[in-house]
């Protein structure tokens, strides 16, 4: 029986704000600083594994490492950047923006981690970061990962998680940190260990003729020797107070006595420079600046509609306050998106919410998420309708089809913010608890929810409720089928979604979706399946009815399920294939499903290289829900057969007992009987057929105990279990228990010397097996098997028939055609190990000229491991290309 995933709009993954790994160019007039780059340089050079550099607001940090970067060539390409900010202080989100920043360099890097963090529940960071350090040290070359700003964390999650990423650093990377404090990190153990460079304050701070050139040549000023050593005392060599200064200095008829002025301590200084700059812009610039100061970012258009009528286009603005060197950062290489410098945005932040009243701050949030709305952003738009606490546009916000309410950063925003709201609003707004409860278990938790539907009941239920009220009831219980879901009741799934279906507005696709699609799991649980394939075609109708992405994954996943129930193994195979499409380059948990039924196929198909791959990224997938899920018991039951096909039994064996005591531990009662199915192959195979036997009885599993009887010669006795079986599934049109019975019943037969009945039976079997492409079905049942499917080919002769070329591929599956003596340098036993049988198979097909599809199609194997096997191949017979590789192996005596 499938798991389905709980979920209600998903699409593709959030993506990265590419501007926090915008690695910045140096910036025009840079004033050279050719002795701290060689520090770092020698820092770099030296295999230490972090380089520190701590000093307070303004001191240049960031533009020193831009000037490192820029001047040494060396390392650009391999520098990877991430700006931080507060939000990134929650350990997963860090941890995926720093693969992100990594990725920048090396794209492939962490993509399993970053799948993981997408889940409802991620796991440990150490056993994340345990997997990414792997793939780091694996690296053919050195990479620097630089943190800017580092002192915006604040919690102690993430210097833990970089505790242990330096702990276990390898060489093939350098970490950089940029920050105003010390981070909280065993500095003293690295320092002792000369595992540590640093740049400090007394490092960073302008000398005097580093002032003088910054003062006279970048700005312009044209300061005498005199008044710049002044300034550079007044400031004490900090940078953003010389910036302030120059910029209070333009323009002013006596700068000595300016100079002689500009006293205090950094803070005072700060804010005094604050006021002079601000006060000697246009009075229409300092409407700017401060109004503007309430957006993480900008761009022009964004600007003006915050303005509501600016002094000119903001854009303009924008260009002119970056050329004035105005505390402007820009984030893209284009020019489009800028943002405050953090120390600058905070001042004017600070100065904006002293100057404006409550209802005029409202005002800007409400502009600024009408701006985001319009341009297909709802989630920014949620938040600053949350900032300006206007309940009806973030209710309405969060009800946006494109607002991503499956990421766990949104639906926990969007959580916390109804959790902020008092319980009366949340009463006069019903919408916004059935938007609770489905945010609850989309976030993976169940607590709660039930409350909350009930509240929101109440408050709906009226005699004759109204359309929209119909619909909100709907959406309850929509929500009750899917909790019903995670307690494996199929019966309440039906009714709620059946309840569902008549409730909700027709406009509503994306619950009407949800309550479709639980109706088709539910169909599913019971055995059901053709009217679980109906459901889940009216699925997909209704996705791509409505463009919702995950929608259409669900349907399509479910889909693929019936299908490769009904033997089509082919149509399921392209069907999972279209899934993981559909999830792109970083697919999510839910792939699971899409994965292990690949996985089961390509076993079918006796492709066991690519079913393995197939099964450990469905487990890695699985392992990344909620622990109250089960689905990850179903890959180690696969993966644990998959061992037995090899020979292992013994490891079989131990991974099954470990599976089976976790599911007992987790009460995954009904993943029991799967677990047993695949431990009576084993007892089999252990030659332990009366404990087989008995397994199989006490979970009523009728092939298992048909298998046991057959192990101990007793095949009458299996026959009269599999006869009522047989007949049983194919009343109820289980088209794939049908084909196992008969292969069984066949095999029966035949140990029971009935020949005739046997090859007719047989000849059934393969007739329902052939279009899909079993193979792994009948080699599973071992040498009887071969010698009845051998008897059978020859009762066939020389006649044109589909089933003589099937059964010819069944036998040489069973046992790979002998490879003929060798002569010269290598022996028998030495050819028999220069190329597997698999890839004597492909090298003969592909000597009769097939391409590599065409070989896939042949032989039922995905294209990229054909891809795989014919580069095995040349390497192994040392030729670049197929004619080579023919020649070569007919010169071994590899092929005639």
């Amino acid at each position: 029986m499938f798991f389905l995933d709980i979920t209600y709009n998903y699409s593709m993954p959030a993506p990265i704000l590419a501007t926090k790994l915008y690695l910045p160019p140096p910036r025009p007039g840079l004033v050279s600083r050719p002795h701290l780059v060689a520090h770092l340089n020698e820092g770099l050079a030296s295999g230490r594994k972090l380089t520190l550099i701590s000093a307070s607001a303004g001191f240049g940090k960031t533009t020193m490492l831009s000037e490192w970067i820029s001047l040494s060539n060396i390392l650009h390409p391999r520098v990877a950047w991430l700006s931080l900010d507060e939000a990134d202080s929650d350990p997963l989100r860090f941890l995926g923006y720093l693969i992100a920043a990594l990725q920048t360099v090396q794209p492939e890097l962490g993509q399993p981690v970053l799948a993981a963090l997408q889940t409802p529940q991620p796991p440990p960071v150490a056993g994340l970061l345990t997997g990414l350090l792997n793939e780091i040290a694996n690296l053919p070359k050195k990479l620097i990962l630089i943190l800017d700003d580092y002192h915006v964390i604040n919690t102690r999650g993430v210097d833990d998680l970089l505790d242990f990423l330096l702990d276990h650093l390898p060489p093939q990377m350098h970490l950089v940190i940029a920050s105003r404090e010390d981070p909280d990190l065993p500095l003293a153990r690295l320092r002792a260990r000369g595992q540590l460079t640093e740049l400090r304050t007394a490092d960073l701070r302008f000398i005097p003729a580093e002032a003088a050139e910054f003062l006279n040549r970048v700005v312009g000023l044209n300061l005498s020797e005199a008044e710049v050593a002044a300034l550079e005392v007044r400031t004490e060599g900090w940078i953003a107070g010389l910036q302030l200064a120059a910029l209070s200095l333009q323009g002013q008829a006596d700068p000595a006595s300016f100079i002689q002025s500009f006293t205090g301590s950094h803070r005072f200084v700060l804010d005094y420079l604050m006021e002079e700059v601000l006060h000697r812009q246009p009075p229409h610039l300092q409407n700017f600046l401060l109004r503007t100061s309430s957006l993480d970012r900008m761009c022009g258009p964004l600007c003006d509609a915050v303005l509501g009528n600016p002094f000119q286009p903001s854009i303009f603005t924008l260009e002119s306050l970056e050329r004035a060197n105005l505390f402007l950062v820009p984030l893209d290489d284009e020019r489009r998106w800028y943002r405050y410098h953090h120390l600058f945005g905070e001042l004017l932040r600070k100065r904006l919410g002293q100057s404006l009243t409550p209802g005029e701050m409202d005002e800007l949030h409400i502009r600024t998420s009408a701006w985001y709305e319009q341009n297909d952003l709802p989630f920014d738009a949620f938040r600053h309708a949350a900032a300006a606490n206007n309940i009806a546009r973030a209710e309405r916000l969060i009800g946006h089809p494109a607002i991503g309410l499956h990421f766990r950063s949104v639906a926990l925003a969007i959580l916390e913010w109804l959790a902020s709201l008092p319980q009366a609003v949340l009463e006069a707004h019903p919408r916004l608890l059935v938007r609770s409860a489905t945010l609850l278990l989309v976030a993976g938790q169940t607590t709660g929810v039930e409350a909350k539907l009930q509240a929101a009941e109440a408050i709906l239920q009226t005699p004759e409720p109204d359309a929209q009220s119909r619909d909100l009831l709907g959406q309850v219980a929509c929500a009750r089928a899917t909790l019903a879901l995670t307690r494996y009741d199929p019966a309440t799934m039906i009714v709620q979604a059946r309840r569902a279906m008549e409730l909700l507005s027709p406009e509503n696709l994306p619950f009407r979706f949800t309550a479709n699609w639980a109706l088709a799991s539910a169909y599913l649980f019971q055995g059901e399946r053709a009217a679980a394939l109906r459901a889940s075609q009216a699925g997909i109708a209704i996705s791509e009815q409505s463009g919702d992405t995950f929608s259409r994954i669900l349907a399509t996943s479910t889909l693929g399920q019936a299908q490769e129930l009904e033997n089509q193994l082919i149509a399921a195979a392209e069907t999972y294939r279209s899934v993981l499409t559909l999830f792109g380059d970083y697919p999510q948990p839910n792939a699971e499903e899409a994965l292990l039924g690949l996985a089961r196929i390509h076993y079918e198909w006796d492709d066991l290289e690519a079913a393995e791959t197939y099964a450990q990224r469905a487990l890695h997938m699985a392992r990344q829900y909620d622990r109250a899920i089960d689905r990850f018991i179903l890959s180690e039951v696969f993966l644990a057969q998959l061992k037995l096909a090899r020979g292992e039994v013994e490891a079989a064996a131990a991974m099954l007992a470990q599976t089976e005591q976790t599911a007992r531990q987790k009460n995954f009662i009904l993943r029991l009987p799967e677990i047993a199915a695949a431990q009576v192959l084993v007892l089999l195979k252990q030659g332990n057929a009366p404990a087989a036997a008995d397994l199989a009885r006490r979970f009523d599993l009728p092939l298992g105990q048909a298998r046991a009887l057959l192990a101990t010669g007793a095949p009458a006795a299996a026959l009269a279990l599999l006869e009522p079986y047989r007949q049983q599934v194919e009343a109820k049109a289980w088209q794939d228990e049908r084909l196992k019975a008969l292969a069984l019943q066949a095999l029966a037969r035949y140990q029971n010397g009935e020949k005739a009945p046997a090859l007719q039976a047989l000849g059934e079997a393969l007739a329902l097996a052939e279009p899909g492409g079993f193979i792994r079905l009948f080699v599973d049942e071992g040498e009887n098997m071969r010698l009845l499917i051998a008897d059978f080919r020859a009762s066939m002769g020389k006649s044109p028939h589909n089933l003589l070329a099937y059964a010819d591929k069944l036998l040489a599956a069973f046992s790979p055609p002998a490879q003929s003596a060798i002569s010269g340098e290598r022996s028998s036993h030495q050819k028999s190990e220069i190329l597997s049988p698999r890839e004597l198979e492909i090298l003969r097909i592909i000597a009769d000229g097939l391409t590599n599809e065409q070989v896939a199609n042949r032989l039922y194997l995905s294209l990229y491991t054909v891809k795989a096997h014919v580069r095995n191949i040349f390497a192994k017979l040392e030729t670049a290309n197929r004619t080579q590789a023919v020649a070569r192996a007919r010169e071994l005596g590899l092929m005639q």
